[in-house]
C-alpha cells in the first residue's frame, strides 16, 4: 500500500433490497492526499454546491507578507472566500513582525478582499494560546469553543459581519 498511515478498512455492506449490487468500498486513513483525491473530495463537492445553489464563486484568497530584498515569504494569511463567506484558514506572522499593526493591516485587506468578492461574513478558528484577543479587538465574536490538547486549550470559533 502506497499509504503514509498504512490502514485500510472494508466498509459494512449495506443492503439496498434483493436486486441491489452490494459494493463495499475500501476506507483509507492517511496523510498523504494526492492530487487526484482531492479533486475528487474538493472538485465533488463545488458540483454539489453549484447544483444546490446555482453559485461557483469558490476562490483561494491570500495576503502575503514578502522580504523586500530576498522575495522570502516571511508570513501572512491564507484562506478561501465561497457562497458569500470569507473563510480564514491559515495566519501566521514570525514573532519579529507582530505588535507593529502589521497583522491588523493583514486583516483588513483579507476582510476587504472579502467584501470586494461579495462576503457578508468571515469565519475563523484560532486556538485559546493564539490569537483570540487579537480578532475580538478587529470585531470578530466568538461562536463557540471546543477543549482540545494541551489540557486547558481549547478551539475557539468566531465570526465577523463584513457588510
Amino acid at each position: 500500500m502506497d499509504d503514509t498511515l498504512g490502514r485500510t478498512f472494508k466498509s459494512a455492506a449495506t443492503n439496498r433490497g434483493p436486486e441491489a449490487r452490494v459494493m463495499e468500498p475500501i476506507l483509507t486513513v492517511t496523510d498523504a492526499i494526492d492530487p487526484r483525491a482531492q479533486e475528487a473530495i474538493s472538485g465533488g463537492l463545488s458540483r454539489f454546491n453549484l447544483e444546490k445553489s446555482g453559485i461557483s464563486d469558490r476562490r483561494p484568497l491570500a495576503v502575503l507578507v514578502s522580504d523586500p530584498e530576498t522575495k522570502e515569504i516571511l508570513g501572512g494569511l491564507t484562506g478561501r472566500t465561497s457562497l458569500g463567506m470569507l473563510s480564514i484558514q491559515v495566519f501566521f506572522l514570525r514573532e519579529q513582525l507582530r505588535r507593529g499593526g502589521l497583522g491588523s493591516r493583514i486583516l483588513q485587506l483579507a476582510e476587504e478582499e472579502g467584501r470586494r468578492r461579495g462576503c457578508c461574513a468571515a469565519v475563523l478558528t484560532t486556538i485559546s494560546f493564539q490569537a483570540p484577543d487579537f480578532y475580538k479587538r478587529h470585531g470578530y465574536q466568538v461562536l463557540g469553543a471546543v477543549d482540545c490538547h494541551p489540557p486547558g486549550t481549547s478551539r475557539i470559533f468566531m465570526t465577523k459581519r463584513l457588510q
